[in-house]
């Protein structure tokens, strides 16, 4: 049984918190959240213990996992201090939105060689994954374009905007990782990005985008075109398409149910697709953890490390530099 302690009680908190609850491999040991009434209400819930200071979570020998979902200010402190105790070690992306953080961080957890998982649950979505087998299976020859949508279905709050770093650190990083995922050992050395506020008066006050267009070019030549928006009005839009040299792959949306009607005035209508993350990622983010939990039973590396989380941002932040110059950037890793 690996027992984990879990910081941060937000949105998607509870929803790790339910799933180590309801995995048979693991036990939610403790609970952490500066709202103690929360934590409290929270850890009744899942047969769990309450702490006030997460000393206690990092002195208690039977805890395996510290599983951060604070505010991304806050990840590299607890990276840090749970390092020291030998903790294994699940964060939420991003791991922060400053790379010299990272970069420092990266530095001082070197010499305790820590097993760390970023939270990218994307690449455990069957059907993204699925994509990724076609590859190396050849299915669809060679790999020459990598096409992903993801639109969400409507803009998030200004609070939240104000602390999320923008929209390529916040929506499209998962876009820039599953592009990674899926070309493995093959590194995009280049990006053009541009975008626009085309409705969300939030964006403008926060001085971002809700619209963006990006086209990166991985090191073997493989193009990648990434198309966000903050908003859908038909549902949360997550489409990745795989086109090679003898065919073409598609992950698509998902639906409350795989029902098709046909009408006198009209054919095959579907059920709208799903309109929230946590509902269309929920298989993902128990695939997540069930991998998480095995790669640690089993002693092997998780498969999405903590160099996974910098390249991540670095890419995230090379879009940025390219809104603003209007030109594509050549992406240093270094």
């Amino acid at each position: 049984m690996i027992n984990i302690a879990l910081f941060g009680l937000g949105r998607i908190g509870i929803v790790h918190a339910q799933n180590i609850f309801l995995n048979n491999k693991c036990s939610l040991q403790y609970v952490f959240d500066i709202d103690q009434a929360r934590a409290k209400k929270i850890a009744k819930k899942f047969n769990s213990i309450s702490i006030k200071n997460t000393r206690i979570a990092y002195t208690d020998k039977n805890v395996d996992v510290i599983f951060i979902t604070t505010p991304t200010s806050t990840h590299i402190k607890y990276i840090m201090e749970a390092v020291k105790f030998k903790k294994t070690i699940f964060c939420e992306k991003p791991l922060d939105l400053n790379i010299n953080k990272i970069n420092e961080c990266k530095k001082f957890i070197k010499k305790y060689n820590p097993k760390i998982q970023v939270g990218f649950n994307r690449r455990y979505d069957p059907g993204h994954y699925a994509l990724k087998k076609s590859i190396q299976i050849g299915e669809i020859g060679k790999l020459e374009k990598i096409i992903i949508t993801s639109r969400d279905p409507a803009p998030p709050s200004m609070a939240y905007l104000k602390v999320s770093g923008g929209i390529f650190r916040d929506m499209t990083i998962h876009d820039f990782d599953l592009a990674c995922f899926i070309l493995q050992n093959d590194p995009i050395v280049e990006i053009y990005a541009t975008g626009d506020r085309l409705f969300s008066a939030e964006a403008k006050e926060a001085n971002d985008i809700d619209t963006a267009m990006i086209i990166m070019k991985s090191k073997s030549g493989v193009l990648c075109h990434i198309n966000n928006s903050r908003h859908s009005s038909y549902g949360y839009d997550q489409r990745v398409e795989l086109f090679g040299s003898k065919g073409m792959i598609i992950s698509d949306n998902q639906t409350p149910t795989s029902v098709t009607s046909y009408n006198d005035k009209s054919t095959n209508l579907k059920d709208p697709i799903l309109n929230f993350f946590i509902e269309r990622y929920d298989v993902a983010y128990k695939n997540q953890l069930d991998n998480f939990v095995n790669c640690i039973i089993d002693k092997k590396p998780p498969t999405v490390n903590f160099e996974d989380g910098r390249i991540a941002l670095i890419i995230a932040n090379a879009a940025y530099e390219s809104l603003e110059n209007k030109k594509s950037v050549k992406i240093d890793y270094s």
